[in-house]
């Protein structure tokens, strides 16, 4: 039998409350239910929106808050699996909290867990001041047979965090974003997401927040660089099957990950 998993994207804007995003999230995932997805991924910072001046210690909350669990009630009620991001506590902070994404099973149980490594400190922004990065590799799940791995938004540009992933025996990479407008902004995402794809032979799905000043075009890629989904600019949910027959295939007829030096590269 072969071995595959529907995964949908829910390109949303998103408000300073977490109950606003809450009520958003009810809506995606009973039409993701209804499309028959097992797997519904929301974008970085979906829990709020941070709001300039105001530290982020005023939303974040601890795993077991109120905004996890109601996104894992959710997740059970519909069966669909969750990936999400979110604002998490971190002790000692006044300011900072941690840019999480995680990932809640079709039953609601927590599966994995991920800091953003890499802060976007670019461009006129300044996450690191909002933000507490991680310092931890990513992790990687099962879910439905397929291995999967997590990364955040701007970790995008660091390939050899997917090339991690991938040799760690990643059979895909969901990346929850809010990846911003801007010259060649676009360009840039739409072409490392496949590029991220292409040179791991993994599937790569993007979800991308939507609305000023993000840049929407959320995207899922296969082993080969395919595009199976993509989104424009507004509010959608797009979706694809991830099969792993497809991934043998790829990896058969295109072997690199085989062929990586690893001691020479010391990978």
């Amino acid at each position: 039998m072969t071995t595959a998993l529907t995964i949908a994207l829910a390109q949303t804007s998103v408000s300073r409350q977490p109950q606003e995003n809450l009520q958003t999230a009810r809506n995606c995932l009973r039409q993701a239910a209804v499309q028959g997805a097992d797997l519904l991924i929301f974008p970085e910072m979906f829990m709020a929106r941070p709001q300039e001046g105001v530290p982020l210690t005023t939303v974040a909350e601890p795993l077991d808050g109120p905004f996890v669990s109601s996104m894992s009630a959710m997740a059970a009620e519909h069966g669909v699996a969750v990936v999400c991001g979110l604002w998490e506590t971190v002790p000692g902070e006044t300011r900072r909290a941690a840019n999480v994404a995680i990932t809640l099973g079709p039953d609601g149980t927590l599966l994995a867990r991920y800091n953003k490594i890499h802060l976007f400190d670019a461009l006129s922004v300044r996450e690191s001041d909002l933000m507490s990065g991680g310092q931890k590799e990513p992790p990687i799940f099962s879910l439905g047979g397929m291995q999967l791995g997590l990364a955040i938004c701007y970790d995008l540009r660091f390939p050899e965090l997917f090339r991690n992933l991938a040799i760690r025996g990643a059979d895909a990479v969901l990346l929850p974003s809010a990846w911003y407008a801007g010259p060649m902004k676009e360009e840039h995402w739409l072409t490392l997401l496949q590029a991220r794809a292409i040179e791991n032979t993994v599937y790569v799905a993007g979800a991308n927040l939507c609305g000023a000043p993000f840049s929407a075009r959320s995207a899922i890629f296969d082993p080969f660089g395919v595009m199976l989904a993509g989104a424009g600019e507004g509010e959608t949910i797009i979706s694809a099957r991830l099969d792993r027959s497809r991934l043998e295939e790829v990896r058969t007829k295109l072997p690199s990950l085989s062929h990586v030096q690893r001691d020479l590269f010391g990978i």
